[in-house]
């Protein structure tokens, strides 16, 4: 079901902390999905018109905090991504090359994958936010293999980012109790590194975020507008804090203490939460933004993505929403189908 409206569209915990533990461990839902036509509607329905109920209106930016661990430190920060080494050839292919890559996120190194298209000169180029995978059993370039694939085969450079904690990168013990934001920092400097890369045109990247790196892609939208020329999630967290720590975090409490301690719990601290909530933000977002969403996600609830887009929609965004039904967490029989719809739309918006 495609939702249009005249406009367009990765926790933290509002990115980096959703799927913060195994799938089979999840709680059931906060809410039942929506029932969801797959005829296309050019008006949203019932369940599309609220955003998420802990959250103030999205037109409205907070007041800025002192409080380092917001996503008003990330757009205040100055970020300078940068030294993008190529390492090993991983792989040789038709039509791409797939090399071990580092590059610099503030004081720390983080790796990932590049896939570089074979076709001489620049160019576009997407940076890939891969959804939760344990950091003990993660390795180099993990999750996302499809579209990785699927996207340099159809001529875009894919830096696809490990994280801090994951692989070869380097380590930030504070990273769980600050809610992994840290993820947005190394999403933000991968771009910058990336438009530096003599195979890259600089003006033509884009972000694409899956679970997890649904709502990291979502911060990076809020803490640095005009980064990326478009942006595309799937199943994605929730854009509001409290409802990732409340499904993930809070049932692994011994994550979830430390968390509490370090910054209160929801209830006591709502400004805290407010300030970790990208749809709290999204004012400040610039770039279209294509959400693609299975109606049969058992991880990441549908309504949550129908929470979001209605909460884009009334600040005034350009974001588009499309839902499969019968799809669960990872798209199956209509992948094919969702992979063609962001191409054909990164296309229209110059990516």
């Amino acid at each position: 079901m495609k939702l249009p409206w005249l406009g367009f569209v990765a926790l933290v915990l509002t990115a980096a902390v959703g799927c913060s533990s195994t799938p089979t461990a999840d709680p059931a839902p906060s809410a039942p999905p929506p029932t969801t036509s797959s005829t296309p509607s050019n008006t949203p329905s019932a369940s599309t018109t609220s955003p998420p109920p802990a959250s103030s209106p999205p037109s409205a930016t907070p007041a800025a905090p002192a409080n380092p661990v917001s996503l008003q430190a990330q757009i205040a920060k100055k970020y300078d991504g940068r030294d993008l080494r190529l390492g090993r050839v991983i792989t040789r292919t038709d039509a791409y090359t797939r090399y071990f890559v580092t590059y610099a996120s503030g004081k720390l190194r983080i790796s990932g994958i590049l896939n570089v298209p074979t076709t001489p000169g620049r160019h576009p180029a997407l940076v890939l936010n891969h959804g939760f995978i344990d950091p003990a059993v993660y390795t180099n370039g993990r999750g996302l293999m499809r579209e990785q694939d699927y996207l340099a085969r159809r001529g875009y450079v894919v830096l696809h980012t490990d994280y801090r904690n994951h692989a070869q990168s380097s380590k930030d013990p504070q990273n769980d109790v600050n809610l992994r934001i840290g993820y947005t920092d190394d999403v933000i400097n991968a771009v910058l590194a990336l438009k530096a890369s003599p195979y890259v045109d600089p003006q033509r990247v884009g972000l694409f975020g899956r679970s997890m790196g649904g709502g990291i892609t979502y911060n990076a939208l809020v803490a640095q507008p005009g980064l990326v020329k478009a942006a595309v999630v799937y199943a994605s967290v929730s854009s509001n804090a409290v409802e990732n720590f409340n499904r993930w975090t809070r049932p692994d409490t011994r994550t979830a203490a430390a968390v509490i301690r370090a910054h209160g719990e929801p209830a006591k601290n709502p400004a805290f939460w407010r300030n970790m909530s990208a749809v709290n933000f999204f004012d400040r977002i610039t770039e279209p933004l294509l959400i693609q969403q299975g109606l049969a996600d058992s991880t990441c609830p549908p309504v949550w993505a129908q929470q979001t887009y209605a909460a884009l929609k009334k600040a005034g965004k350009d974001a588009t929403l499309y839902t499969y039904p019968g799809e669960e967490h990872a798209f199956a029989a209509a992948w094919p189908t969702s992979m063609a719809r962001t191409v054909a739309f990164l296309k229209k918006q110059g990516v």
